[in-house]
C-alpha cells in the first residue's frame, strides 16, 4: 500500500498526538498521587509547563511554585517568573538561596550544579515539610542524556521528576505548552549566569553582576538570544547568526555597553551562539 507524503505526515502527527495524550494522562495520575506539590520554577519551558499542570490539577491550595532568587539568576529572569506566575495564576514565591557561601560552589568545578541544586533543595525543604508537599523539578527525558550533576543533588534531596516518569521529551513539552497557551512554549534555554564562567574560575558576586549587566544592555540593542562568556578582563559574545550584521552595525554601542559592565576587551565569536561552549582560559 502506497502512501503520499501528506499521508505519511498525518500518520506521524497522529502518532505524536497519541504519545502526548498518553504522557498527559500519566502526568495527571502522578501529580494527583502527590496530593501537595512545590514546583522548582525557573521560568523555563519545562518548569513553567509543570507548574501550570500542577496548579491546574491540584488547585492553588495544594500547589506552590518557588523560584530561587540567587545572584546567578538574571533580574530579568526573576521578573519574568513573576510575570508568568501572574499570567498562569500560580501561587508563587521567590526564596533567597546562598550558594555563594559554599566554597565548593564558588570554586566552580564540573560539579558546580550539584551544589546549586543542593542549596535549592535545602532552602525549599522547610516549606515542603510544613505543606506536606513533594518537591518536583521540570526534568525531561532529553535531560537524562546529558551530564547534569544537579539532577543527582535534587534526587538525593528527595525531589521527584514527574515529566520523566510520564515520558515527556522536550518537544512534547513545547507542543503541550503551546496548546495550553503558555507564552514561553518556544523560549530558548536560559541557564544560570554562572554557566558563562569557565570551570576553575571562581564564581563571585561581582563577576555575575558584570555578566548580567553586559547581557541586559546588549538585549536593549535588539540582540535576543546571546551569551557573554567571561574570561577575566575579556568578554566573548555569542549571538545567533542572523544577528551578526546587526552586531557589526552596532559595534561601537556593543563595545561601549560591555566595557561599561566592567570588561576591558570585547570580542564577538564568529561561530555564533552555541550552548555549553564556555572553556577554560588559554595558557599564557
Amino acid at each position: 500500500m502506497a502512501f503520499s507524503v501528506e499521508r505519511v505526515a498525518d500518520i506521524v502527527d497522529d502518532g505524536q498526538d497519541a504519545a502526548l495524550d498518553i504522557a498527559l494522562s500519566k502526568l495527571d495520575r502522578i501529580i494527583r498521587g502527590y496530593k501537595s506539590v512545590i514546583t522548582a520554577f525557573s521560568g523555563g519551558v519545562d518548569s513553567t509547563f509543570l507548574a501550570a499542570k500542577v496548579a491546574e490539577i491540584l488547585g492553588p491550595h495544594y500547589s506552590l511554585a518557588v523560584t530561587a532568587n540567587s545572584p546567578s539568576l538574571a533580574r530579568s529572569e526573576l521578573e519574568e517568573c513573576a510575570a508568568l506566575a501572574l499570567e498562569l495564576n500560580l501561587h508563587w514565591v521567590s526564596m533567597t538561596t546562598f550558594e555563594l557561601t559554599n566554597p565548593l560552589y564558588v570554586q566552580n568545578g564540573h560539579d558546580r550544579c550539584f551544589h546549586c541544586k543542593s542549596e535549592l533543595m535545602k532552602t525549599i525543604a522547610p516549606m515542603a515539610k510544613m505543606r506536606h508537599a513533594k518537591v518536583v523539578l521540570g526534568i525531561n527525558l532529553d535531560d537524562l542524556k546529558e551530564y547534569r550533576p544537579g539532577q543527582d543533588a535534587a534526587k538525593q534531596g528527595g525531589a521527584k521528576f514527574p515529566l520523566v516518569e510520564a515520558g515527556f521529551s522536550k518537544q512534547m513539552i513545547r507542543r503541550a505548552s503551546q496548546s495550553m497557551g503558555i507564552s514561553v512554549y518556544d523560549k530558548p534555554a536560559t541557564p544560570c549566569l554562572s554557566s558563562r564562567i569557565p570551570n576553575g574560575t571562581p564564581v563571585t558576586f561581582n563577576t555575575l553582576t558584570k555578566i548580567a549587566r553586559a547581557e541586559s544592555d546588549l538585549r536593549k540593542l535588539g540582540i535576543a538570544n546571546l551569551r557573554v562568556r567571561h574570561y577575566e578582563d575579556l568578554a566573548r559574545i555569542e549571538i545567533d547568526a542572523p544577528y551578526m550584521q546587526l552586531a557589526f552595525d552596532q559595534r561601537a554601542q556593543i563595545v561601549a555597553a560591555v566595557k561599561r559592565a566592567g570588561y576591558k576587551y570585547v570580542t564577538l565569536d564568529l561561530e555564533g551562539f552555541r550552548s555549553g561552549s564556555t572553556a577554560s582560559l588559554p595558557d599564557k
